[in-house]
């Protein structure tokens, strides 16, 4: 019933031919994490790389790469997991037909961690600077980890109830750190870290943490899981990897996973911030160097055969998009308990998870009403921004269930665009949320974690027939150009370079703003994205979906044909314009080294351990 540890997990996947081992030597600065993104484009296989220059300990990557694997690994249990998160939905499921969930009790009983006084990972002790050194991009600040379990308890109520498990930022070395006595924790708003971090300063105390890698499969993906907040992570780690977590406890120390491959062992304490970063993030850009927690290092522990699992950070899709679709496999059905009035939502991977949510919502408040108007659905939205993961959304779309043709959903990006576009009323429909908490990697804002929201919200019968040719007679401003139609009713120019400063708006724009409306059949397209490259942008969807909502502040970045402004209520008559080019005070975005990337050719090429695969 589940894997124990990375050894097992890699025996699996070997035995089944899902495993590729790369004896040739190979380094952690650029080029390990080029070779995996590689391989992760190409739907390969696992790879466990056992000559890794200037480290002892071999490196695996890959391990949850495709959905088949992910799937695979989880296996015994997944069903059950499934079956028991509809429970909560449905209970009465379980008294209609008790023979589908004959493993819930063993599962229950596998949510309880097994205190224990030692284990594998405690039979070695090291430093900090002789664990691999992995830097996945050209700016990075350091080497960091990036598949970490960060596990902290409560001061105020310790114990495995009130824990938590996350997957924060770990940099090893770098920037004024001191060699293997600090490491750097960045952790984002909104985290449960940040709940026992704030408690611990209130009581004037440190705060203890442990930062294991590897392990039960089970337990990265429990670091990863957006539960609320009160329900451990450790607890949902055991009923998905089929066993009760081991966890090593002794006099003083907080529990260390006993079958971890690593765990580094350390405190927090108040006023030692120190700059982290820069760091390649999940959004496609380089998160820049802000003061963050430091860890103060106590110990470092390895187990005999010690594996360093690792994955690369960057635009997606990467690995961590499949770890997103898994979650999303495990809780849809939980999603209208969580969030009343809410069917289904969509964190949108390819434009960095919390720029973009779609959702369906029901629109009922009024269904006697001649027309039906988004008003249900504002209550839907305003409570997806108030609960869990999905408050740092930036953009939320949302359109009424009752309107929706058969089969179409917001995991349906093209149909759910245009199915917005045909109903919005652009005068009504838009509700922005100013200077407010935004996510600390996203840096359209106008300071760190902090920018704007809006929330677009569509009800009734379509409005307009979308446009899908250049309207005849467009005629735009001077430095505008290159104008492309990217589907239907929406528009894509290429604007000129951005020279503004932060927290200001462009004249230029909004001069834009008041030459489309005066375009005839500018109506047809209510969305109007300007960009720095009109043709990568609407070359597909993934890139539109990334250059319009990562380089976007709604209330700096939003203009209008036909804008006004009554009742500090914003409208536009016509179409909306978004200024999705890359501003001045923006994150550079990230760009692979081409010397590397000769370099990963060579494993590619005939005889090389990954000929076929890349």
């Amino acid at each position: 019933m589940g894997y124990r540890n990375t050894r097992e997990c890699l025996d699996a996947l070997e035995a089944r031919g899902e495993l590729v081992r790369i004896d040739k030597c190979v380094d952690a600065d650029l080029e390990i994490g080029a070779i995996q993104r590689r391989v992760f484009r190409a739907k390969g296989p696992a790879l466990l790389f056992s000559n890794v220059r200037g480290c002892r300990f071999p490196m695996a990557a890959n391990l949850f790469g495709t959905r088949e694997r992910m799937r695979f690994l989880f296996r015994d249990t997944v069903d059950t997991v499934e079956r028991l998160m509809k429970l909560k939905l449905e209970p009465m499921e379980l008294l209609r037909r008790p023979w589908q969930y004959l493993g819930a009790p063993r599962t229950a009983w596998h949510t309880l961690p097994r205190t224990v006084s030692d284990g594998p990972v405690m039979a070695n002790e090291t430093a900090v600077s002789s664990l691999p050194k992995l830097k996945s991009w050209p700016l990075d600040g350091g080497p960091y980890v990036t598949l970490p379990q960060v596990y902290t308890e409560d001061p105020a109520r310790p114990g495995y109830a009130g824990s938590n498990l996350g997957m924060y930022r770990v940099q090893l070395s770098g920037n004024d750190y001191v060699q293997d006595r600090e490491v750097g924790l960045h952790y984002q708003i909104h985290r449960g870290i940040g709940h026992h971090h704030a408690e611990a300063l209130r009581r004037g105390e440190a705060l203890k943490v442990n930062i294991a890698v590897g392990g039960a499969p089970s337990m990265t993906v429990a670091a990863m899981m957006p539960l609320p907040e009160g329900l451990a992570e450790l607890f949902f780690a055991g009923a998905l990897g089929g066993h009760r977590i081991a966890m090593v406890r002794r006099p003083g120390q907080l529990p260390i996973p006993a079958e971890a491959d690593f765990c580094i062992c350390g405190t927090i304490v108040r006023g030692g911030e120190k700059p982290e970063g820069p760091f390649g993030d999940h959004l496609g850009y380089y998160s820049l160097a802000h003061d963050f927690p430091v860890l103060k290092v106590d110990r470092v522990y390895h187990r005999d055969d010690a594996v360093w699992p690792f994955t690369t950070v960057g635009r997606p899709p990467q690995e961590d998009t499949l770890f997103g679709q898994f979650v999303h496999e495990l809780t849809a059905e939980l999603v209208p308990s969580v969030f009343a009035g809410v069917h289904e939502v969509h964190a949108v991977d390819a434009a960095g998870v919390h720029p973009l949510l779609l959702a369906v919502g029901s629109e009922r408040y009024v269904p006697y009403a001649a027309e039906r108007q988004p008003q249900e659905l504002l209550t839907n939205a305003m409570g997806l921004l108030g609960n869990t993961q999905t408050a740092l959304s930036k953009y939320v779309l949302i359109a009424a269930r009752e309107d929706l043709p058969a089969g179409v959903g917001c995991h349906d990006v093209p149909a759910f665009f245009r199915h917005m576009l045909e109903r919005a009323d652009l005068t009504r429909d838009l509700h922005f949320i100013t200077r407010t908490t935004i996510d600390t990697l996203d840096y359209s804002g106008i300071s760190l974690n902090q920018g704007s929201k809006v929330i677009f919200a569509v009800a009734g019968p379509p409005k307009r027939e979308l446009g899908t040719e250049l309207p005849a007679g467009l005629d735009l401003p001077r430095g505008f150009r290159d104008p492309r139609v990217f589907a239907p009713g929406i528009l894509v120019l290429k604007g000129p370079r951005h020279r503004r400063g932060r927290d200001r708006q462009d004249p230029a724009l909004e001069r834009l703003g008041e030459t489309l409306a005066r375009v005839p059949g500018i109506e047809g397209f209510p969305l109007v994205v300007v960009a720095d490259d009109a043709r990568f942008t609407a070359a597909n969807w993934d890139n539109f979906l990334w250059v319009t909502f990562t380089r976007s502040d709604p209330a700096t970045d939003i203009y209008g044909a036909g804008a006004f402004t009554h009742a500090k209520h914003w409208g536009a008559d016509k179409a909306l314009v978004v200024d999705a080019r890359l501003k001045t005070y923006h994150a550079p975005p990230l760009e692979e080294d081409p010397e590397v990337e000769k370099r990963v050719d060579e494993l590619g090429a005939e005889g090389g351990p990954l000929h076929g695969i890349i």
